[in-house]
């Protein structure tokens, strides 16, 4: 048996995965199964719209328990003592300035599972992300961007 690949999670994004998978679980699957009795109930099902909907969000819905009971399984909670402030890891918060420009960016290195760009949480295997693992501040570090590279200099870390 293969081994699984794990999937990073700060503390807070295990339990918004755990209270996704509890609300998943005990309020949607019930109200889901109770949609599906009430639809059989109403005869021929070849032709039955509400129960061919009902089906099709089990699937997604059974899809989406599983995954994210792979993802709290597989999960290594990245805590306090897994930063560092002197190298870039999974859990760092990271304040980047372009070459070229004095506007600081700061982003928080997260798993892929926690990524939010829109919130600065950027994955360790975007191409930022990535850069970025294991460097430390004053270091220069090239993301390749699809309009070429962009070269970042790493001003802090926490």
């Amino acid at each position: 048996m293969a081994t699984e690949e794990p999937v990073y999670l700060t503390e807070e994004g295990a339990a918004k995965l755990r209270a996704e998978l509890e609300e998943l679980v005990n309020v949607r699957r019930p109200a889901l199964a109770n949609k599906l009795k009430e639809a059989r109930e109403m005869g021929d099902l070849s032709e039955n719209a509400d129960y061919t909907d009902a089906k099709e969000q089990q699937g997604f819905l059974e899809g989406r328990i599983q995954q994210i009971e792979y993802m709290l399984r597989a999960a290594k909670i990245i805590t306090d003592e897994d930063r560092s402030s002197s190298m870039v890891h999974v859990g760092s918060r990271v304040t980047v300035v372009e070459d070229g420009s004095d506007e600081p960016e700061a982003y928080v290195i997260v798993g892929v599972a926690e990524a939010s760009p829109a919130e600065g949480k950027i994955s360790n295997e975007s191409p930022m992300g990535r850069a970025l693992m294991g460097r430390g501040v004053g270091e220069m570090v090239v993301v390749e961007a699809p309009a070429g590279p962009l070269r970042f200099k790493i001003k802090a870390i926490s």
